[in-house]
C-alpha cells in the first residue's frame, strides 16, 4: 500500500477510535481496499484469530504477526476480505470446533497487546471498542462483541456480550456473577443486512454501551473486581447443529480499540 493510503487509513482509524470513546457512532469506516487482506485495511496487530477448525476441544488460532498488513493471513472459508465493499469478513458455521468450555463455533477476534502477549486489562479506566458491522446472514443468534473475563479467578465466563438475531432486534447480555446467569436487554433493532455501530465502554464498574447513538448504561457487580478483562469481536455463532451451511456471516467495516 502506498504511504499515503497508509496514513489515511491509520488517520481515519484513531479518528474513530476517539469518537467511539466520546460515544459518537456517526463516523464512517476508514476507506478499505478490496484487494487487501483483512490486516491491510485494520490493526490486527492487537488481535488473535480464533477459527472454527482444529481439532476436538482446540480450534486453530493466527497470531497478530501473522494476521497484520498487506501480506497477512486470510481464509476463504472463514475469514477474508469481501472483494466487492473491502469488509473484514466472519464465517461460523452451525458445524465446527469449540473450545472446551462452548457448545458453539466462532470465527473471532481476541485482543491482545502489541507485544504478542494476551490482553488482560483491569476494570479502573476507560477501556472501549468500537465498530461499524453489518450481518447478512444468521441463523438463530450471533455474538459480534464481548468483554470477557481474564486473570484474577476461575471464571471462562463473559462480562458482557452483544448478540444480534435474524429478526433485527440487537441484545446485550450481562453477566450477573463470574459463577455465571445472564440478563438479557434489547439495545436496538436493525434489518438484516444493514449496517451499523456498536461502541462498548468500560469505565470502572459501569458498562456503556452505544448503538447507533442511542446509549444504555448498566452497573458492573463488586464480585467482577478481581477480574481482569479483554475484548472479543467477529461472530460467535450461538447455535450448533450438523450443518456447515447454516451459520452467522459478520461483516466489519471498522474496528477499533482504546485504552486510558
Amino acid at each position: 500500500m502506498h504511504r499515503r493510503k497508509l496514513f489515511a487509513v491509520a488517520l481515519s482509524t484513531a479518528v474513530v477510535g476517539t469518537l467511539g470513546v466520546l460515544g459518537i457512532t456517526n463516523a464512517n469506516a476508514a476507506t478499505l481496499d478490496p484487494a487487501l487482506p483483512p490486516g491491510g485495511n485494520f490493526d490486527l496487530a492487537i488481535w488473535q484469530l480464533q477459527l472454527p477448525t482444529g481439532s476436538p476441544g482446540k480450534p486453530d488460532t493466527i497470531s497478530p504477526a501473522q494476521l497484520k498488513g498487506t501480506s497477512g493471513y486470510s481464509n476463504p472459508a472463514f475469514f477474508w476480505t469481501d472483494k466487492n465493499d473491502g469488509s473484514m469478513t466472519f464465517w461460523a458455521p452451525e458445524k465446527g470446533v469449540t473450545t472446551p468450555n462452548s457448545n458453539y463455533a466462532r470465527s473471532e477476534l481476541r485482543e491482545m497487546n502489541r507485544n504478542g502477549s494476551a490482553a488482560d486489562w483491569p476494570l479502573s479506566g476507560t477501556h472501549t471498542l468500537s465498530a461499524q458491522l453489518r450481518i447478512p446472514q444468521v441463523t438463530k443468534n450471533v455474538c459480534v462483541g464481548q468483554v470477557h473475563l481474564g486473570s484474577g479467578g476461575s471464571s471462562t465466563k463473559p462480562l458482557l456480550e452483544l448478540y444480534y438475531r435474524p429478526n433485527g432486534d440487537i441484545y446485550l447480555g450481562t453477566e450477573n456473577s463470574p459463577a455465571g446467569g445472564q440478563t438479557l436487554h434489547k439495545v436496538g433493532n436493525v434489518a438484516l443486512g444493514v449496517k451499523w455501530t456498536y461502541v462498548i465502554n468500560v469505565t470502572g464498574n459501569k458498562i456503556n454501551l452505544t448503538v447507533n447513538g442511542s446509549k444504555t448504561s448498566y452497573s458492573i457487580p463488586s464480585s467482577f473486581n478481581p477480574y481482569k478483562q479483554y475484548f472479543k469481536a467477529g461472530s460467535y455463532n450461538q447455535s450448533s447443529s450438523d450443518s456447515t451451511s447454516n451459520g452467522a456471516k459478520v461483516k466489519f467495516y471498522s474496528l477499533t480499540v482504546s485504552h486510558s
